[in-house]
């Protein structure tokens, strides 16, 4: 094939491409924003806070005996025998309170986990739903960027309301 004909065969593909292009409907969602907004997340997340309050108050307790011991070694008024005990008494509560705090994490993030996956499914059913009847060709998820015209995340959480 000679070079005009590639050539000419290139235009040719690249003009049917942007009329193709010119037609295609593109739509962007947030859902970082819907994870964070949807009334399902919202009802989630106070429920989680609901859950686990009891375990942040007992990790709360546990740092305020630490900083109380750490002023009472601070002082420096202890024998010798007592600030050792009581040095040991610290690691020790140092060590619970990261324990405590490390099995929190792990369980929240567990239980957020599967507060949010029910939630993702309805996202995506919505998504889909607002894509058929409004003709979408395609609806991303994550993007570097979007021009603002082209995000249905409101449309996608008027859809979640109270579901």
């Amino acid at each position: 094939m000679s070079i005009q004909r590639l050539f000419f065969a290139l235009m040719v593909s690249f003009g049917l491409s942007q009329v193709a292009l010119a037609d295609t409907r593109i739509g962007f969602v947030d859902t970082q924003r819907i994870l964070r907004e949807a009334a399902p997340a919202v009802r989630a997340s106070k429920k989680l806070e609901k859950e686990f309050e009891p375990r942040r108050i007992e990790l709360q307790r546990v740092s305020v005996q630490g900083k109380a011991l750490q002023q009472l070694l601070d002082k420096g008024s202890l024998s010798e025998g007592e600030r050792r005990s009581k040095e040991r008494e610290l690691l020790k509560l140092n060590q619970d309170f990261q324990r405590i705090q490390r099995e929190i994490n792990e369980d929240l993030n567990s239980r957020r986990n599967e507060e949010l996956s029910g939630l993702q499914d309805r996202v995506n059913i919505a998504i889909r739903n607002i894509a058929e009847q409004e003709k979408f060709d395609v609806i991303l998820q994550d993007a570097v960027y979007r021009n603002p015209k082209l995000d249905i995340t409101d449309k996608v959480l008027r859809q979640l309301v109270d579901k």
